[in-house]
């Protein structure tokens, strides 16, 4: 009866074991994407404390600019 309830408990289903592949992928995927991100977050971080913007590199001609679309 209990079987019955809760299903054959035979050997291990290759649909659960192919989820639990694509599962532990995604977790390793969305692990190196953080990494990714908390280095540049910390090179973000230093140069804010070294008094560096991010905007110093870029040359803005205001006298050339156009105005925005509306």
């Amino acid at each position: 009866m209990a079987k019955a309830l809760l299903g054959y408990v035979g050997g291990t289903d290759p649909r659960l074991l192919a989820e639990m592949r694509r599962l532990q992928q995604r977790v390793q995927d969305l692990e190196s994407e953080l990494v990714r991100i908390q280095s540049e977050n910390d090179a973000l971080n230093a140069a804010a404390a070294h008094g560096e913007s991010l905007l110093d590199g870029i040359d803005i001609d205001v006298s050339k600019a156009e105005p925005a679309l509306t």
